[in-house]
């Protein structure tokens, strides 16, 4: 116990001495202290610097880990769109066709019913009636026959029967009219088909009583006779022009201005009509018509001061197979011509007339033409798009000028490829687009 004592004694003892030393040399202290701290501060900073090296090594880590991945993104995407390339390739192919200037002044010839490699033509017919009516001023006496067309039987026997001018018919109207000209009626045909022939015939007074819808006549010099039943005749259209009496009329110096502005119409309106009755495959060159007009149709006169002109006509046209007509040119025309789809352009345009030994009032009955083409042609070879689309199909871009120069109707072409990396064509006819730029 007395040990004890004495050692807490000595403990005290040196406590404030330490105290007492600490009071007299702070200074002391503080290095004694910061001996203790110092290695502390170290070991701690040491630290940091692990952490903050830890960290960046990681940052490090973690960038290169994304760069990766974008580019294994971009790739993806690269080939994706790679891929889909292929789903969606295109081509289109601009084809300018060979095309050749002429001057045309070509003879030609055609047949209506060939028997051979001739060109051949067909004819269309169409009549109709134009109409004016004008204002007269001036008045006249007027004695006027009604006039018609007939058409005169013979069912007597074979033998022909001789009619002299201004032989009496007897119409069915109980008024007498005359024949113009001498005329001779065949006899009946061995089938027993009667024997016919048409005349000009005449009122035997002049007046507007004998103007008549059609009638049926029979040959007063035959009555009494065996003949006067089987000899008859049936009008052709109406007869008209009868006239007796003051009337209005037109001077024949305007009648001729008025007839020719109404074969101008008529012509034209016929034109129309007979085009727009064209089979497909055929044309009607403008002036390959002839307009034959019933002038004796024409009214001039009337009582009234308002007078009507009428003039009545009939159209014919010349119809060529286009194909064939413009095949024949070529060959007239175009070097070493092999026989390839081609077409004029403005072949409606050329000037058509016919030869000077044509007698085109007679059209309707010829069976052999001759005219003449004139003007400038502008000769267009045809291509055959689906044909070149199969050709190019699947195939290396590297051939196509190859493929083209199979094609001697192609003057040049152009080729576009989508996506443009694109080295082949589709595979696919429809994924091709062959655009033929034809002269317009």
């Amino acid at each position: 116990m007395p040990k004890n004592l004495f050692q807490d004694m000595v403990k005290v003892k040196r406590m404030r001495q330490e105290e007492a030393r600490k009071a007299q040399n702070p200074e002391t202290e503080r290095v004694s202290n910061n001996n203790v701290v110092a290695p502390q501060i170290k070991k701690e900073a040491r630290e940091t610097r692990q952490e903050f090296h830890g960290e960046s090594q990681g940052k490090k880590s973690k960038k290169g880990g994304r760069k990766s991945l974008w580019f294994v993104a971009l790739a993806s995407v690269g080939f994706f769109l790679f891929a889909l390339s292929f789903l969606f390739a295109k081509a289109e192919v601009a084809v300018n066709p060979r095309v050749e200037d002429l001057v045309l002044n070509e003879n030609l010839s055609a047949v209506k019913d060939p028997s051979g490699e001739e060109l051949s033509f067909d004819l269309v017919s169409i009549s109709d009636e134009e109409i004016k009516t004008v204002q007269s001023t001036s008045q006249k006496e007027i004695s006027q026959q009604a006039e018609g067309t007939v058409v005169i039987y013979n069912n007597y026997s074979a033998a022909s029967q001789l009619l002299s001018i201004d032989t009496r018919l007897e119409g069915s109207n109980g008024k007498i009219y005359k024949t113009r000209s001498r005329v001779t009626v065949p006899g009946k045909t061995k089938d027993g088909k009667p024997g016919s022939v048409e005349a000009k015939i005449y009122a035997s007074v002049a007046g507007i009583e004998y103007n008549s819808v059609p009638l049926d006549f029979t040959i007063f010099g035959f009555k009494g006779t065996a003949k006067y039943s089987k000899f008859y005749a049936r009008s052709k259209g109406s007869i008209t022009g009868g006239l007796k009496g003051k009337f209005f009329t037109i001077p024949d110096t305007e009648k001729i201005t008025l007839t020719n502005e109404l074969k101008a119409s008529l012509k034209e309106k016929l034109f129309k009509k007979a085009t727009d009755q064209i089979p497909s495959g055929f044309i009607l060159p403008k002036n390959a018509i002839v307009l034959l007009t019933e002038d004796d149709a024409v009214s001039s006169s009337s009582s009234d001061s308002n007078l009507e002109i009428k003039l009545t006509g009939t159209l014919y046209g010349v119809l060529f197979n286009e194909s064939k007509l413009t095949q024949k040119i070529a060959s007239n025309n175009v070097s070493k011509y092999d026989g390839s789809a081609v077409y004029i352009q403005n072949i409606n345009e050329l000037n058509f007339s016919f030869s000077s030994q044509i007698n085109v009032s007679n059209l309707a009955d010829l069976k052999n033409i001759t005219f003449n083409l004139s003007g400038p042609a502008k000769i267009i070879w045809k291509v055959d798009a689906p044909k070149l689309v199969s050709e190019l199909i699947g195939k290396s871009k590297k051939n196509f000028n190859q493929i083209l120069s199979q094609y001697p109707n192609i003057e040049s072409a152009s080729l576009a490829l989508s996506p443009f990396w694109k080295m082949s064509f589709p595979d696919e006819n429809e994924d091709i687009n062959v655009i033929i730029n034809y002269p317009q």
